[in-house]
């Protein structure tokens, strides 16, 4: 298979994108109830048939029926006859992930490894608790003391504050404020969950890479419908994962077929709001990830949901119909309809905010890289079952999942913080014989006083300087509330 079917146009011709291209980047837009989600669980099946894995956010969790057959007597199985073709029920293999591990296996990685950048954009930080936050994983990185939860940077915050000024001297000014404010920021975000992002055992973004014995790539699919509760994490979530496709993924160039397409659904909470130096980093990784051999396609409701400098490097573009209903609709309605290679049997200004449900207008990077004229095409509708799987059925393919008896379960305290410890050590080059034997949080917990919460959280240490640490700072708070005392 060298493409996969998309529509058929007003003249009978089929319309298909070629996968040799689709690691230039793709656009799917268009009003709510156009039918986006169908168009995209479409494409993610033409993907899976072609050996091409597939990631995408499963927001409202009508894509998990991609996991079960679609229904011979169902409304979109006779649209497919209506189009002159016959239709094959089919189900593809899926994976399913949960940033809270209840409808799906727990994605998890650490406070240092997610990077100080993407850390301030999921905590909402100005620049300059941002630069405290870089400080403080430069300073954990520098001793040795990597944070592996938001309750070791927490400590790691309290540590900053009871040694300021060495620390201002050293890598620059911390303000109390400052840290005080990162301090509420990350109570707000354990309030949401998102502490569930980190602890081990950490992801390995190649398990996502994966093909079943039949040769079809898999489905990845995020339950994301209690995530979409804090849209900043959810955007930060999957711009990290995009950020490891690029860390981790040799270069390739120009491939036969990619190796993951990834689908960025509800595409405009990723720009909203967000810093000029974020919209850069999305706008390099769109450009530079395509010759690691991924495709990334946009889902949103309207072009104007996506940056210019990242909206010119989508290739490959789906346009729903769109509702004007005002002045700036009727702008937007011009400004894509001039975004498509002219067709003159086509007029796409007139007719793109006629279009019915299902129907579409395409234009796809051809074999030597130039964007075909624009087409009005019915979308060929999906094999797989529309509309979500029942509880009981997606228990059942989890429980079969092969990746279950990696991240199933989630490791005991000691057992992450060693794990961890020495994947970090491994890194940086550092013998694992340093960590061995050293002393993990439960162990020197039970020497702290009972100060009612004016202690911070002990961080993990690996080293008895870690005990005598804590040991001394808890004498000098007993001292302290003796004098007071007497």
């Amino acid at each position: 298979m060298s493409s996969i079917e998309i529509g058929i146009s007003k003249a009978g011709s089929v319309i298909s994108l070629p996968l040799a291209k689709a690691n230039r980047h793709g656009l799917v837009t268009g009003s709510t109830g156009t039918g986006k989600t169908t168009t995209l669980q479409a494409l993610a099946e033409g993907f899976s048939r072609a050996g091409v894995a597939v990631f995408a956010a499963d927001v409202k969790g009508d894509l998990s029926g991609i996991s079960a057959r679609g229904d011979d007597a169902s409304p979109l199985a006779e649209r497919t006859r209506t189009l002159g073709r016959q239709f094959a029920a089919d189900r593809f293999p899926v994976a399913f992930w949960d940033l809270f591990g209840t409808s799906g296996l727990p994605i998890k990685t650490s406070v240092q490894e997610m990077g100080a950048e993407l850390i301030a954009r999921m905590l909402g930080l100005n620049d300059a608790q941002a630069g405290a936050v870089a400080i403080a994983l430069k300073k954990s990185d520098d001793e040795k003391g990597w944070l592996l939860t938001l309750d070791d940077l927490r400590w790691e915050l309290a540590d900053m504050l009871e040694r300021r000024e060495e620390i201002c001297q050293r890598y620059g000014n911390v303000t109390a404020a400052s840290l005080a404010a990162i301090s509420r920021k990350i109570l707000a975000l354990e309030s949401q969950g998102g502490d569930r992002l980190f602890g081990e055992p950490r992801f390995d973004i190649l398990d996502m890479i994966r093909t079943d014995d039949a040769g079809r790539g898999i489905v990845n699919l995020l339950h994301a419908d209690q995530l979409m509760e804090c849209p900043r994490l959810y955007s930060t979530f999957l711009l990290w994962l995009l950020t490891e496709l690029f860390r981790v993924l040799p270069e390739v160039g120009d491939i036969d077929k990619p190796k993951l397409v990834f689908f960025f659904d509800e595409a405009h909470l990723l720009f909203a709001e967000a810093p000029k130096p974020v919209i850069a980093q999305v706008e390099r990784l769109v450009r530079l990830v395509r010759s690691k051999g991924v495709g990334v396609f946009f889902v949103t409701q309207s072009p104007a949901d996506v940056p210019e400098t990242v909206l010119a490097q989508l290739g490959n573009r789906i346009a729903h119909s769109l509702r004007a209903f005002t002045p700036a609709g009727m702008k937007l309605v011009r400004a894509t309809a001039a975004a498509f290679r002219e067709n003159r049997g086509v007029d796409v200004k007139a007719e793109l905010t006629a279009l019915g449900v299902g129907e579409a207008f395409v234009s796809v990077l051809d074999d030597a890289g130039i964007p075909t004229r624009v087409e009005r095409v019915s979308i060929i509708p999906p094999s797989g079952q529309v509309g979500p799987i029942s509880s009981l059925e997606r228990r059942a393919l989890m429980d079969a999942s092969p990746m279950r008896t990696r991240y199933g379960a989630e490791l005991p305290e000691a057992e992450a913080v060693h794990s961890f410890y020495n994947r970090m050590r491994l890194q940086r080059g550092i013998a694992e014989e340093t960590f061995k034997g050293g002393w993990q949080e439960g162990d020197f917990r039970k020497f702290l006083p009972d100060l009612s919460g004016a202690v911070p959280a002990p961080r993990r240490s690996s080293s008895w300087r870690g005990l005598m640490g804590w040991s001394a700072f808890a004498a000098c708070c007993i001292l302290t509330i003796g004098t007071v005392i007497a």
